[in-house]
């Protein structure tokens, strides 16, 4: 009776083996499988899709946008301090000094204490001024 009792368990010890073996290598080749599927899907969107057209645009152009949307917040916030100051700097950088000198005098007249607002207008003047005697 003890070598039917030894019997039965390495039997069933040999079952659990294959069955552990056969986990095993559907493991792996569901790994390898998933793997390569990845891969194979991966080559074919880069392969069907043509590279992002990249467009360089100008520095006045970027200028211009960046204008817009200082000027859209505007229309809803016109007394938005730092949407006024930001677009007075890209008006200067636009060579647009009489644009400039406004947005800065609508400043002045909201913070008449900020000196620095004061400053800026007067040598946007001057810069206006000088620009209308070139042209």
């Amino acid at each position: 009776m003890a070598s039917s009792g030894e019997d039965y368990l390495v039997v069933r010890q040999r079952q659990i083996e294959r069955k552990k073996r056969i986990l095993t290598i559907v493991s792996v080749v569901s790994f390898f499988g998933s793997t390569v599927f990845g891969v194979v899907q991966l080559v074919q969107r880069s392969t069907h899709s043509p590279p992002p057209v990249t467009a360089t645009k100008s520095p006045e152009s970027l200028l211009q946008e960046q204008a817009k949307g200082y000027e859209l917040v505007l229309q809803r916030e016109p007394n938005n301090q730092v949407a006024l100051e930001k677009l007075s700097l890209l008006r200067v950088q636009m060579q647009d000094f009489k644009g400039a000198a406004e947005i800065l005098e609508k400043l002045v007249k909201q913070y008449p204490d900020k000196q620095e607002y004061k400053v800026v207008l007067e040598d946007m003047k001057k810069r206006q001024g000088k620009s209308d005697r070139s042209n």
